[in-house]
């Protein structure tokens, strides 16, 4: 087949693979740029990308430092499409999302949350509006209220099913009957949702599909359902170019189907991890001290918490197991081996070719 080129608003991807957004500092600079570089777009994930340990009267500066240091490192390094990723719960949301446009940043993606509010912090209307949503419902209230509040629409829309990695935009409930919001399910329904919006602004609004999406099998099964292109991130951390720690790294690898869990986390919202000591910690009831110097999330539930999240993503960061929590996504257990990201997109476009 050919592989069609994914065009979101004033921006052009050569192949239709967008890297996700990946925090704690997961996805940053130097796999972004990667990424671009062999015509995906690469996401900057910009929650906790500052130094969390710091001062709540420093935390706003010194994360909007972090992140423009980040775009800077990224645009230097390719020409390719960047795109930064912003949870809407985050404290500081706004600030990030000024800081990006500032810094040239021509796609901002949010997500954990309706970000009904996005239009009013991003006046420049080159930059790429990208909701990501669960439902044809969700996409339906976000581009509506864009539309009465501000004459805008989105220049694209994410649709994360269930299963993703991370922060989870389903309940317990239907997470435990996931075949029941398969992507394949989800994905006709969105389209549907996004025709009076298309027919109104005299736009393509085109859907990305992610949460699953693991060989090029799958990407041309989107395609050919709809979908404009896809997401990925659990594919893209065991490359060369991912930050994250070598043990990070070795959880993805050493997982099984049975090591994938749904936590509930602090911030109110299921999540799914891989099980490792820290999360077996928690299950025997072990104290696990929390000092939160200031509230980045505003949805955590901090004082009912038994951990602070953003730390325990750091720990992964580094390496600390005893101490970290490791995101993933349901395939993570399909992951065998370190590529470059080169490797990794040239295999996924010969699948695609194949398929």
């Amino acid at each position: 087949m050919d592989i069609p080129k994914l065009q979101i608003g004033t921006l052009t991807a050569e192949v239709p693979i967008v890297q996700g957004g990946m925090g704690v500092k997961v996805s940053l600079a130097s796999l972004a740029a990667a990424v671009a570089n062999e015509g995906g777009i690469g996401t900057i994930a910009s929650v906790g990308i500052g130094d969390i340990r710091t001062t709540r009267e420093d935390y706003d500066g010194i994360s909007s430092e972090a992140i423009a240091e980040e775009i800077r490192k990224a645009q230097s390094a390719t020409s390719g499409p960047i795109a930064v990723n912003v949870m809407s719960v985050l404290s500081n949301a706004e600030t990030l999302i000024r800081t990006c446009v500032r810094e040239g940043i021509k796609m901002i993606v949010v997500g954990a949350g309706l970000p009904l509010k996005l239009p009013a912090m991003v006046e420049d209307t080159s930059v790429n509006l990208v909701p990501i949503v669960s439902s044809g419902r969700a996409a339906t209230l976000i581009l509506r209220t864009w539309e009465k509040r501000y004459g805008r629409t989105a220049q694209a829309v994410i649709l994360e099913g269930p299963l993703a990695g991370g922060h989870l935009g389903f309940s317990e409930e239907e997470l435990a009957h996931a075949e029941d919001f398969a992507l394949e399910r989800l994905l006709p329904e969105v389209l549907e949702a996004l025709k009076p919006f298309e027919d109104a602004f005299g736009v393509k609004i085109p859907v990305i599909a992610a949460g699953g999406i693991y060989t090029g099998q799958d990407i041309a099964r989107m395609l050919s359902l709809g979908a404009s292109g896809v997401q990925m991130a659990t594919r893209f951390v065991c490359t060369r170019e991912c930050g994250v720690s070598d043990a990070f790294k070795q959880a993805y690898l050493d997982a099984s189907e049975d090591d994938i869990v749904i936590i509930k986390s602090p911030v109110g919202i299921p999540g799914r991890a891989v099980r490792n000591r820290f999360l077996e910690r928690l299950d025997r009831g072990e104290p696990i001290p929390i000092n939160c110097p200031y509230k980045c999330l505003s949805t955590c539930k901090i004082y009912d918490s038994r951990y602070c999240i953003a730390h325990a993503l750091l720990n992964a960061y580094d390496g600390d197991m005893e101490n970290g929590l490791v995101f993933a996504g349901q395939n993570v257990s399909r992951v065998h081996e370190i590529l470059t990201v080169k490797e990794l997109m040239n295999r996924l476009l010969d699948e695609l070719r194949a398929a």
